[in-house]
């Protein structure tokens, strides 16, 4: 076997296993051992688990506008851009680069052959794509495009924020693009309605807020979605997981514990959840529900479902909530919700209560010790009392994974919590286990709380 590849899975279940207990009803807790050998995940620098490599810091780069060389293009003139656009919507004709051209030429421009194409390519970026920012968007490295200013204009490539040379004219175009995305996802952004949060035909999520919500004019924000989906030994190989946690994170998967990821904003949460879901058995039916398709496990059984919002008459809105109600008709092994972040937590809670084992998902929150109260929060939006979330909370989750993302960019898992219930009745998170930067762990308090939780799964 090579270094990079995976050990094969055992029969789901072996033969002369013993039955599986049915679907839906839980006899304990705890998860308990596999009645066949389950082999332990390869650990170590010649597994599928490499050492962590070190990362390069991040330097500013100026990106060009729209040619690949070194130098920066400048936009094509409005004027040009509204009359191919017209020509275009007169003829009934889609933005291809032959229409484009055709259009070019009945304006009476004549380019010779070597400028027609980037010519042609600048219009199509202003007509039908994101304008200056489609180079920015094409960078299979970047994941977060962000317009403060017609001359201020930042990336993300995962290790922080990075300025660009990219600029536009001025504000007004910078809100022409901003209201040209919106409608052509039948969203509203105008001066009655200042800002949107939509996703493009392309995955892309867009927020916009226009002036003078936004200070200094329109900002745009533009999170580009994963193009390949990751594992976790992808995460081993980036840093973001340590050997150790990746086997223990793998183990709370197969041991179909029930647990969130918690994390603040741009930390890598929804990340981890999708490699984690990589380690769900092939036989199990994946269900997930979220406001944004972004997760995109390596799992051959998965089911995305995609809240949705009202239109510009206020109808036809699909709610997170909505989603997970569908999602408990459609025969789901294991349920996910994306990120909790509102009422949909009940129905995520009932669901785990009564017998879909495994349920996992993301929630915000600046550490693990604050998601009792996050959740309290998003609880009191569907009217339950601080007493019904906590007593839900303690009978349907068992673990809490808290990622970080480190002053240079870095994002990883940074600790695992076991919930339990205090004298008092209220769910604590307790630290079970804490991982080091450097690759190595450090047990806590719930330490034994968790290898009973895991045991047959994990080696402790």
């Amino acid at each position: 076997m090579s270094a990079r590849e995976v050990p094969p899975m055992p029969p789901f279940p072996p033969p002369g296993a013993p039955p599986l207990p049915s679907r839906g009803v839980r006899s304990d807790r705890v998860p308990q051992p596999p009645p066949w050998p389950v082999p332990a995940p390869p650990v170590g620098g010649t597994g599928v688990f490499s050492a962590p490599q070190p990362r390069p810091v991040a330097v500013p780069v100026a990106v060009p506008v729209v040619s690949a060389g070194p130098v920066i293009a400048p936009p094509p003139d409005p004027a040009l851009v509204e009359a191919v656009r017209a020509r275009l919507a007169a003829g009934g004709h889609e933005p291809t680069p032959a229409a484009v051209a055709a259009a070019l030429r009945a304006e009476g421009r004549v380019l010779g052959e070597a400028a027609l194409p980037d010519l042609v390519r600048a219009l199509r970026s202003e007509i039908a794509g994101a304008g200056p920012l489609d180079v920015l968007l094409r960078d299979p490295e970047v994941t977060d495009v962000l317009v403060n200013a017609p001359d201020e204009v930042w990336i993300d490539r995962g290790a922080g924020p990075q300025r660009t040379a990219v600029t536009f004219a001025d504000d007004a175009a910078v809100r022409r693009l901003a209201q040209r995305l919106a409608s052509g996802v039948g969203r509203r952004l105008d001066d009655a309605s200042p800002y949107v949060d939509a996703t493009l035909a392309d995955g892309v999520r867009l927020h916009a807020v226009l002036r003078p919500v936004a200070v200094r004019g329109t900002c745009l924000s533009l999170r580009v979605p994963r193009r390949t989906s990751l594992g976790v030994a992808d995460l081993v190989r980036a840093g973001s997981l340590s050997p150790a946690a990746a086997e223990l994170l793998c183990a709370v998967v197969s041991a179909r514990a029930a647990f969130l990821v918690s994390g603040g904003t741009g930390s890598g949460k929804t990340t981890l959840l999708g490699a984690l879901l990589g380690c769900a058995h092939p036989a199990e039916r994946l269900l997930l529900a979220e406001d944004s398709a972004e997760l995109t496990p390596r799992h051959p059984h998965v089911v995305r479902l995609e809240s949705r919002p009202a239109n510009v008459e206020g109808a036809g809105e699909v709610t997170l909530r909505d989603l997970v109600r569908q999602a408990l008709r459609m025969r789901p092994d294991r349920l996910v919700v994306g990120e909790v972040r509102g009422a949909e937590v009940v129905e995520l809670l009932a669901a785990l209560n009564t017998g879909h084992e495994g349920g996992c998902g993301t929630v915000h929150a600046n550490s693990a010790a604050d998601v009792p109260a996050r959740l309290e929060a998003l609880g009191a939006l569907a009217g339950l009392g601080r007493g019904a979330v906590h007593s839900q909370v303690a009978a349907a989750l068992d673990l809490v994974v808290h990622v970080v993302r480190e002053r240079d960019g870095l994002r990883r898992a940074a600790e695992v919590h076991v919930l339990e219930r205090d004298t008092a009745g209220w769910v604590r998170p307790v630290p079970a286990v804490s991982f080091e930067r450097a690759g190595g762990c450090r047990p806590g308090p719930g330490h034994g709380r968790l290898a009973a939780l895991l045991a047959g799964w994990w080696r402790g």
